[in-house]
C-alpha cells in the first residue's frame, strides 16, 4: 500500500508540475546515465597503484636494458597507463632522444589519460545547474500562473486557481533540488576520484622520467651517442 502511494504522489507531482517536472526528468536521466558510466571507470577499470607499479621498472631502465623494459610494459598491459608511459619513455631513450624527447613522449601519454579520466565529468555540475534552474524556472511560471488568473473570478474559482499555481511552484523546486544535490555531490567524488588517480599517475610517470633522464648516460651507449 506505501509503494502504492508513493507512485500516486508520484504522479500527482508530474501532473502538478506540468512540463518543468518532465524537463527536470530528462535531465536527472542524462545526469545519472554519465554517474554510473564514471564510476564504473574511475573506480572499476582504473586502479591506483601506478606510482607503485611503476618500480617494476626500475631495475632495468638504471641497468640500460630498455628491451627488457618494453617487454615487462607488454606482459603488464598496454592498457595499464603507467605501461604506456614506460613504452613511450623507453622508446625515446632507444631512438637517442634524449631528455626533451623523453619528457615528451611521456606528457602525450599523460595528456591522453588525463582526458579519458576528466570525460563527461564536467557535465555533471552543468547538469546540477540546469535542474536547479528548471525548478526555478516552473516555479515562476506556477506563480505567475497563480496569480495571473485570479482576476475576475469568485473567491472559491481563486482559491482553486491559486492551488494550482502553487502545486506547480513547489513541486517544481523540490524536484529540482532532489535531482541537483546528488548530481552535485557525485560530481565532487568523482572529481576527487580523477584528481587522486591523475595525481597516482604523474608520480609514477616522474619517477619513470627521472630514472630515463637522469641515468641517461647508463640507458644509451655512449659509442650510440657520439654516432
Amino acid at each position: 500500500m506505501e509503494s502504492v502511494g508513493f507512485f500516486s504522489s508520484f504522479s500527482e507531482a508530474f501532473s502538478h508540475g506540468g512540463i518543468w517536472m518532465w524537463a527536470i526528468l530528462c535531465v536527472q536521466i542524462m545526469a545519472t546515465a554519465i554517474i554510473i558510466e564514471r564510476v564504473v571507470y574511475l573506480y572499476g577499470v582504473k586502479k591506483v597503484g601506478q606510482k607503485r607499479l611503476a618500480h617494476a621498472f626500475e631495475a632495468d631502465i638504471k641497468n640500460g636494458r630498455l628491451d627488457a623494459v618494453q617487454s615487462r610494459a607488454h606482459s603488464i598491459g598496454q592498457s595499464n597507463p603507467i605501461s604506456q608511459i614506460a613504452l613511450a619513455g623507453s622508446q625515446a631513450a632507444k631512438d637517442l632522444g634524449g631528455k626533451e624527447e623523453i619528457q615528451v613522449r611521456i606528457d602525450e601519454v599523460l595528456l591522453d589519460e588525463k582526458v579519458a579520466l576528466e570525460k563527461r565529468t564536467g557535465f555533471l555540475a552543468m547538469l546540477g545547474n540546469v535542474g536547479t534552474l528548471l525548478g526555478l524556472l516552473g516555479t515562476i511560471v506556477g506563480l505567475i500562473q497563480a496569480f495571473g488568473s485570479v482576476a475576475g473570478l469568485d473567491p472559491i474559482e481563486k482559491a482553486a486557481a491559486l492551488t494550482s499555481g502553487i502545486s506547480m511552484a513547489m513541486y517544481t523546486t523540490a524536484y529540482g533540488l532532489i535531482m541537483a544535490i546528488p548530481t552535485l555531490f557525485m560530481y565532487s567524488v568523482l572529481q576527487n576520484r580523477t584528481n587522486t588517480l591523475l595525481e597516482d599517475l604523474g608520480q609514477g610517470a616522474l619517477r619513470l622520467y627521472n630514472w630515463l633522464s637522469f641515468r641517461y648516460d647508463n640507458v644509451v651507449p655512449m659509442s650510440k651517442k657520439k654516432a
